[in-house]
């Protein structure tokens, strides 16, 4: 064990002792969590000041027992094995400090501001002070410090006073933090309990009023076997609605059966709706069962409805009504039980007025009608839906992305998305890939979402505006990752604190938003 030497030496002391008194409150404000800020602080001790052994034990809230949170050139994982754990103990739980001389083994006073001149030469004492925290004893910081000639144990005793002043406030705010943290984590898992009895949205994204109207309706029509017409244009996510009522439904246990009318060619559509016999045309080499057949128990969806043949809307209705179909080339009807969810972009009611949709058919489907807003009637919804892309695409490709600065936020947000959200998810994606660091910027983006206005129209910039807006976006991004603290977003932009905060007034940026 190293032999520990004098807390101030000559004229230099104060000095040592106010640096690092500035850096145990920097290492307490920065460190990942409680344990490793308290390992920096008696690091810093034993390095700075060198003071050692050293400990800090905490009162745990939950057992109320004592804790061996940091032990320097100790290797201590309770307080039994430390030296002078009675005393430790003591101090913890009584709230009141205690110096012992190391040599004597017994009490030393501390002296009184009146009497700083007095010396105590060659002397090694253990120093023992609580940590206070709301007014009661949260724990104790202890050292053995060797005071040399010259040197005066109030002042070593203060200086510990002080650093366990510090370590006091900083587990009171990790205390305070992980409260709220519990309790929100709490809320969320008592929420996603209560929505999951009424939803399962597991894949939909979205909070905002006009997307809770939607999972309002999918709640009132899924416990149901009506007939669901789902409107939107491209891009809305309409088959992650149908999934929803599928799995809120009673037929939750049966097949989701899913078929994009627009992708199956006109003389297709009726063999793979409604099956077929063999010989029914040349290559029917087999029976085959149709999309209705297979959803029988569960749910069919079918995907641009409005894209059906004449024919095929014909038998389609004929399903609708009766519950029953023929096989193509068959003679024998096939009767099954089958909940249609159909969905389309399309305007059903002009394709009725211009004869391209048979109107008994609209009326058909149009029982009970869910229309997704597009996604820039949604704009609260954008940052979520990004963040959500972000998560996935770096997973997925390997990258360690972790989020989007607020630039670019902000041109995502004014976007105005004519591909809905699948263009949003697209533009993530490539974002991720082309990413070269853990932060998406705004030049990470597609080229039309760079230059926005909040119409969506782009619009062109002048140099100078180009380079104030790109410099404004590295300080914000600077800001937010030190949570607002213009001295260490300068250290991290390797430039001065008044250059920062000279930009800071300048381009309006406000730090206190930047702290969350």
């Amino acid at each position: 064990m190293t032999t520990p030497v004098s807390i101030i030496e000559g004229r230099t002391g104060p000095v040592r002792e106010m640096t690092s008194l500035v850096e145990i409150g920097q290492a307490l404000s920065s460190a990942a969590n409680l344990k490793a800020a308290l390992r920096a602080v008696l690091h810093i001790l034993e390095n700075q000041q060198e003071i050692a052994p050293s400990a800090i034990v905490l009162l745990s809230e939950r057992s109320g027992s004592l804790v061996v949170e940091a032990a320097n050139g100790l290797a201590a994982a309770e307080l039994r094995q430390l030296p002078h754990d009675d005393l430790i103990r003591r101090v913890a739980e009584s709230g009141q400090p205690v110096v012992v001389s190391e040599s004597a083994r017994g009490p030393v006073s501390i002296a009184r501001p009146a009497h700083r001149t007095r010396p105590i030469n060659h002397d090694q004492v253990f120093i023992c002070v609580p940590i206070i925290s709301n007014r009661r004893p949260a724990g104790a910081l202890g050292a053995v410090c060797r005071l040399r000639q010259g040197q005066q144990l109030d002042d070593a005793f203060e200086f510990l006073r002080v650093v366990a002043a510090l370590v006091a406030q900083s587990v009171k705010v990790n205390r305070l933090l992980g409260a709220a943290t519990e309790r929100l984590l709490d809320e969320n898992v008592n929420l996603r309990a209560e929505l999951g009895e009424r939803y399962d949205f597991a894949n939909i994204i979205g909070n905002s009023g006009p997307m809770r109207q939607v999972y309002e309706q999918v709640a009132q029509v899924a416990c149901t076997g009506t007939t669901v017409l789902i409107c939107g244009e491209s891009g809305t996510g309409k088959e992650l609605i149908a999934d929803a009522i599928h799995r809120n439904s009673p037929r939750a246990g049966g097949p989701l059966i899913k078929v994009n009318c627009a992708a199956l060619p006109e003389t297709l559509i009726e063999a793979e709706l409604f099956g077929y016999e063999k010989g029914a045309f040349t290559g029917a080499s087999a029976s085959k069962k149709g999309r209705f057949e297979l959803a029988d128990g569960g749910t069919l969806f079918l995907d641009e409805v409005g894209d059906l043949s004449p024919a095929a809307q014909v038998k389609l209705l004929r399903v609708l009504q009766e519950r029953e179909f023929d096989r193509l080339g068959g003679g024998s009807t096939v009767r099954v039980n089958v909940r249609l969810i159909a969905a389309t972009n399309r305007d059903l009611e002009k394709a009725v007025a211009a004869e391209t949709f048979r109107q008994d058919l609209y009326y058909r489907l149009n029982v009970f009608t869910i229309t997704i807003p597009p996604l820039r009637a949604r704009k609260d919804d954008v940052a979520l839906l990004a963040d959500h892309f972000l998560k996935k695409y770096a997973v997925e490709h390997g990258k360690n992305v972790r989020r989007i600065s607020t630039l670019a936020l902000d041109l995502l947000t004014s976007y105005h998305w004519p591909g809905n959200v699948r263009e949003l998810e697209n533009a993530i994606e490539r974002a991720v890939l082309v990413c070269d660091g853990n932060v998406v910027h705004s030049y990470h983006l597609p080229p039309a979402l760079q230059i926005v206005e909040d119409a969506g129209a782009a619009r062109s910039r002048s140099l100078v505006e180009a380079v104030e807006a790109f410099e404004k976006e590295i300080i914000q991004d600077a800001l937010k990752t030190t949570r607002g603290n213009r001295t260490r977003a300068a250290l991290l932009l390797k430039t001065t604190e008044r250059v920062i905060s000279y930009k800071v007034k300048k381009y309006g940026i406000d730090c206190a938003r930047l702290k969350t």
